[in-house]
């Protein structure tokens, strides 16, 4: 079991969130894991640095402590040439330390640049195939050309490579990505405790590690925990197949107008109580990942973190599926 922290990119500025990752590093973390966006989800988060910047300066500033987004889409408002370089460059920064986490994407960021984000599933589900091919490709060194039915790559190069490869993590949320994952993918990641996930992306041959985000918010009391997740993330009650579809932050706050403080404290651990979070945490170890990602949407990240190290570390990773012998 690995134990990571989520860097709230949407709800904090540049230099905090590389605070953030120096504090998590000293407080026993195995990663910190970042969200690559371009809008918010809500425009009261108000904030959404350049994700790649922020993980240059902590691979900077710190020396032990795992690094990955959570995720990129490599397809639209990158191309896939531009993340493989850009993920080559951060693992040589970070001495290895760097997980490529890559998705299909949202919509919410991805249909800033003009040419249209795709309106079904599965040409998005294709560009990202297309994209891994890309990426490996030019992985592989030389100078590489790629003709694909979304996307292409003519004569590039990536000059600076690891001699260790980043591991690719891939977003699913069902049985199509799960097999992406497998196939193109050394890993995978999602955000809901679902075992079919995890049981598809096996039978399609996947053997990786497992990364999942668990919906925490710390705060000396319940009532304060739960509301600050309702005031900044109410967003994440509107399920994969609204997030990913919405284009603006001022949608997602007309979408969640009905969410209420009870709804919040339903999906998010609140409080101070470790054994809710260790309640939240199970669903995600019995449906099979086994890296977890502690995601905080309480308002005083440094009280979480604290409470972290003092109540939760050593709990959580001895966590096991529901009825495996002690």
């Amino acid at each position: 079991m690995q134990v990571g922290y989520k860097l709230a990119a949407e709800a904090f500025g540049p230099v905090e969130l590389v605070r953030q990752a120096v504090l998590a590093e000293q407080a026993g973390f195995d990663f910190v894991e970042i969200s690559d966006h371009y809008h918010p989800w809500l425009d009261n988060q108000g904030h959404s640095p350049f994700a790649w910047t922020v993980l240059g300066g902590i691979a900077a500033k710190t020396s032990r402590i795992g690094l990955a987004t959570g995720v990129t889409c490599p397809t639209v408002r990158y191309h896939p040439a531009i993340i493989a370089q850009a993920a080559a460059t951060l693992a040589l920064m970070s001495d290895g330390r760097f997980v490529l986490g890559v998705g299909s994407g949202e919509r919410l960021n991805e249909h800033v640049v003009g040419p249209g984000f795709p309106n079904t599933v599965r040409p998005r589900h294709e560009m990202l195939k297309e994209a891994l091919e890309i990426i490996r490709l030019l992985w592989g060194g030389g100078y590489q050309s790629y003709e694909g039915k979304h996307l292409q790559l003519q004569d590039a190069r990536v000059f600076d490579l690891p001699g260790e490869l980043p591991l690719i993590a891939v977003a699913a949320s069902g049985s199509l990505s799960a097999r992406v994952a497998a196939e193109l993918g050394d890993g995978l990641f999602a955000t809901e405790a679902k075992p079919e996930i995890v049981q598809h992306y096996e039978k399609a041959g996947g053997a990786g590690p497992r990364y999942a985000e668990v919906p925490m918010a710390w705060a000396p009391d319940e009532h304060t925990a739960a509301q600050a997740a309702l005031e900044t993330s109410r967003w994440a009650l509107t399920g994969w197949k609204v997030m990913s579809e919405l284009p603006n932050p001022v949608n997602f706050d007309a979408a969640t107008s009905t969410v209420r403080e009870e709804d919040i404290l339903e999906k998010f651990a609140c409080g101070t109580d470790p054994d809710r979070f260790l309640k939240a945490a199970q669903p995600f170890v019995d449906a099979g990942f086994d890296r977890l990602v502690m995601q905080n949407a309480g308002p005083d990240p440094d009280g979480f973190i604290d409470f972290y190290q003092r109540e939760l570390d050593t709990r959580i990773r001895q966590l096991k599926p529901t009825g495996t012998p002690s």
